[in-house]
């Protein structure tokens, strides 16, 4: 009976010293893990700051050359613009004027405005 006695008292200090070194483990171990977990935490939220600012700098590129090549497109424009008014002023004639003048005056849909000068010659101003 005694030695039932001596198994059961050290089974019950086998397990409290158990309880005890896992209550110890715990006590040191947590606040070592929070401390671990928020280094983690931090370089996540690093490494994440990291690639959102890749991606903002890669967008401001994307937009700079998009605005560059908007810009180039615009002063071809331009370009052929000028051309095309260049050969326009070129090719027309007085008599050519003249006869587009005198189709908006026949089309009813032209409005003509006398305007005096201090030479007494007329202004002519066709709106149509």
């Amino acid at each position: 009976m005694e030695h039932q006695h001596n198994r059961r008292n050290k089974a019950g200090t086998a397990s409290l010293l158990i309880i005890i070194i896992l209550l110890a483990f715990f006590l040191w171990g947590w606040p070592n893990y929070k401390v671990y977990a928020k280094e983690l935490s931090g370089k996540a939220e690093l490494k994440e700051a990291e690639w959102n600012r890749q991606i903002a700098i890669q967008e401001a590129i994307a937009q700079k050359e998009a605005a560059k090549l908007k810009a180039e497109a615009e002063v071809i424009r331009a370009g052929g613009i000028a051309e095309a008014n260049t050969i326009i002023g070129e090719s027309i004639t007085e008599s050519y004027l003249k006869y587009r003048f005198i189709e908006g005056l026949n089309d009813g849909n032209t409005e003509v405005i006398y305007v005096p000068t201090e030479a007494n010659l007329p202004i002519l101003e066709a709106r149509g």
